[in-house]
């Protein structure tokens, strides 16, 4: 009987240890699965889905001889949404703006355009002082002068200058505001220019010779010098006014008209305002007597030459 006792308890353990790696592996298997694990597998997950998109099929990655990166790239451009390079290209009509008939006066414009940058880089030097003198920013205004005067061959042609942009103006005025017959523009432009030329070139030969006459040259020179001064800064200005009144439209044209008005009358009444202190500082000179020659050699020549032109002009056409 002893024996038969200790033979059921042998049986007993053994089958205990066979039990225990089955109850092991068990618990195992009901744990919890790591941190780790979890974090790769939703990776994997994340990154299979990314690389091929379950709600897309249209996707073509078998291209011969093009990387995979590439086609990757292409096909993800293709299918979005925001680019939409595979959607049909969207005409975008525009009125074209076309102006018949103005060619020559472009072509004009910027040949004067380079004309005046040309002039600039040849003549720094004589640009800074003609600024500086204008605008009485130094106390040296007699030593600017004669160094001016000095550099006759940019003088002269920003004289030119003044004459081909002031004409322009001219005719773009009497043409808006058909104040002149009905001559062609250019021709008209031409008979502005001439206008112009004589009427300063009068006024050049009867100042000095009035100066030289009456003993006054200094006083002369001086008023000729500034008048001629403040004519090449009205050329300037006229510039980029005659380039809007060119090509501008309503009510554009409307403002760059008034603006063009109200810089020619400021630099005309500072001119003014230059040549009578510049007389009255060689002569003693009545200001009513100053307005008297205004009138008389200022305003009168103007307005004869515009009725002669008038008349010359309507009775030919």
């Amino acid at each position: 009987m002893r024996n038969l006792f200790l033979w059921i308890l042998l049986l007993a353990g053994t089958g205990s240890l066979w039990a225990q790696p089955a109850v092991d592996s068990l618990h195992r298997d009901s744990l919890p699965k790591p941190a780790d694990s979890l974090t790769a597998t939703v990776k994997a997950e994340t990154l299979e889905l990314v690389r091929k998109p379950s709600t897309d099929t249209g996707w073509v990655m078998s291209t011969p001889g093009i990387p995979s990166g590439p086609q990757m790239t292409a096909e993800a451009l293709r299918h979005n949404r925001w680019f939409q390079i595979s959607a049909a290209p969207r005409m975008i009509r525009k009125e074209v703006r076309r102006y018949q008939g103005k060619e020559l006066i472009f072509y004009i414009l910027v040949a004067l355009c380079l004309f005046f940058a040309g002039m600039r880089q040849a003549f720094p030097k004589y640009f800074n002082d003609l600024f500086r003198l204008f605008f009485r920013t130094t106390l040296k205004q007699r030593q600017i002068r004669e160094q001016l005067m000095q550099t006759p061959l940019p003088s002269l042609m920003l004289n030119g200058f003044y004459v081909i942009t002031a004409g322009l103006y001219i005719d773009i005025i009497l043409q808006h505001f058909k104040l002149g017959p009905s001559v062609p523009f250019w021709l008209l432009f031409v008979y502005a220019a001439l206008a112009l030329s004589a009427i300063y070139f009068i006024k050049f030969l009867g100042l000095k010779l009035s100066g030289w006459i009456f003993n006054m040259e200094e006083a002369a020179s001086a008023y000729v010098f500034i008048v001629f001064v403040v004519n090449k800064m009205v050329g300037i200005f006229l510039l980029p006014v005659v380039i809007c009144l060119a090509f501008m439209e309503e009510p554009g044209y409307s403002a760059a008209l008034v603006i063009s008005w109200c810089g020619v009358g400021g630099l005309l009444l500072y001119r003014l305002v230059l040549t009578f202190g510049a007389v009255r500082n060689q002569v003693r000179v009545n200001p009513f007597h100053f307005f008297l020659y205004l009138c008389a050699f200022e305003i009168a020549p103007v307005l004869l030459i515009y009725k002669g032109l008038l008349v010359f002009f309507t009775q030919t056409a």
